[in-house]
């Protein structure tokens, strides 16, 4: 078995231009637009966005994670995450080269489980970049479970009727569409009775009745919304996938999204470490830099540290995603889940100390990076969640033991190698 994350030349020079094009071109924007980057274009944004799109267009680097046959370049996970890893640092990265969340997602269950006429629909304006959509998934009294979710789709003649609430619909208020896992047979287990639905925004019934913010998230932020289907009729070909197929429709697009949230996350850290280190080697205080002081110098080696595992850790899941397929990587998947709002959080709150006051404030971008950490550790599943499906995987792969005298207990290994080696040699 080899294990390769090499990349041709040719691709390191589209990364190289990747690097410079998001440091001189994209990451203004952050500063230009804050908190825009999922609002629909005005005039004013459009003339500086769609040209940057275009030249990502150009240079064959729009929508990365897509197969040739839907626009995109069929890179590979491997390719995908360092892409990413470069487009994390920029809260506008993904805007610009059509790789954002959560349409992401939601493209690639179109292209897996759309007819037709619903790619037609949905997902080519998705691609485009000209349209935001919704994944409506979680519910407001069990969260992300949806052992006990409630919303329930009910057949009516040629039509679905839709009725229940869904909480932190994120992008609800500019979604053109909205996706919606609902129950529609409450009588056999939910990962065979419950259908994903197609919704257009505007439909008689679909209500958004509150709209909650990140804690420290600009007001013009689309937000996260409860969403009310009340009575929400929509025809049976809104259905995305077949009846009773939606949990494993909105599993084949979270396994995915959690990946590239990490590979995301590499790009947030490594950001934070550039803004730490140079800051430390600029502010003085007793007699010397904050770069001399030990503790810094600590703060700024377990940063790299923590870093450099994780790093490999997604390449590792990525490049199993390419040589094996995505089941093949579910653990790996898991684990990097986990790992990335610890790593997010852990680097960037280092990052701010350093910098003091000012890191807290709006004047610098740490504390929204350190509270997309935060989020990161509930979206997609909470990471405790994560851990306790991670462990019992883990588990199966192995067989319990005596439960007085552990394997490894020292009578027990001794009697084994008497028996393979006690002709040969004296007792101990």
């Amino acid at each position: 078995m080899s294990w390769d994350f090499s990349t041709e030349p040719e691709f390191e020079a589209k990364l190289d231009w990747i690097r410079t094009f998001v440091r001189e071109e994209v990451e203004p924007l952050d500063a230009l637009f804050p908190g825009y980057e999922y609002v629909p274009l005005n005039e004013e944004r459009r003339r500086i966005v769609d040209p940057l799109k275009q030249r990502v267009r150009e240079q064959g680097l729009w929508a990365p994670h897509l197969g040739p046959e839907l626009g995109g370049q069929g890179f590979g996970a491997v390719k995908l995450t360092l892409i990413n890893e470069i487009l994390g640092r920029t809260a506008w990265g993904p805007i610009v080269f059509g790789t954002q969340a959560p349409d992401t997602g939601n493209a690639e269950i179109l292209a897996r489980f759309g007819t037709p006429e619903q790619k037609e629909r949905y997902l080519q304006p998705l691609l485009n970049g000209d349209i935001f959509s919704c994944f409506s998934m979680t519910e407001p009294q069990g969260g992300a479970d949806p052992r006990v979710f409630t919303t329930r789709a009910v057949r009516d003649g040629d039509d679905w009727v839709i009725n229940g609430y869904k909480y932190f619909s994120s992008n609800a208020t500019v979604a053109s569409f909205f996706i919606v896992l609902a129950i529609t047979d409450p009588d056999v287990p939910v990962h065979k009775g419950a259908s994903m639905f197609l919704i257009p925004a505007g439909t008689p019934g679909l209500t958004i009745e509150a709209n909650h913010h990140l804690y420290g998230a600009y007001p013009h932020d689309p937000g996260h919304a409860l969403v009310h289907y009340d009575n929400v009729r929509v025809p049976a070909d809104a259905m995305l996938g077949e009846p009773g197929q939606g949990f494993h429709v909105a599993q084949s697009r979270l396994a995915g999204g959690r990946l590239h949230h990490a590979m995301r996350c590499i790009g947030v850290a490594q950001k934070a470490i550039d803004m730490m280190a140079p800051r430390a080697k600029s502010r003085f205080t007793q007699g010397s830099s904050l770069a001399d002081k030990q503790l810094v110098q600590q703060f700024i080696a377990d940063s790299y540290t923590e870093l450099m595992p994780f790093r490999l850790a997604v390449l590792h899941a990525a490049w199993l995603i390419d040589t094996q397929g995505e089941h093949a990587a579910r653990a790996e998947i898991a684990a990097c889940k986990i790992l990335a709002a610890k790593v997010v959080q852990s680097i960037t709150l280092r990052a701010m100390q350093v910098h003091g006051a000012m890191g807290l404030t709006k004047e610098l971008p740490l504390a929204g990076m350190f509270m997309s950490g935060v989020a990161l550790g509930l979206a997609d599943g909470p990471t405790e969640a994560h851990k306790v499906n991670l462990a019992r995987q883990l588990l199966k792969g192995y067989e319990a033991e005596d439960p007085l005298w552990p394997s490894e207990f020292y009578a027990h290994r001794l009697a084994a190698a008497t028996e393979r080696y006690g002709t040969e040699v004296a007792a101990p």
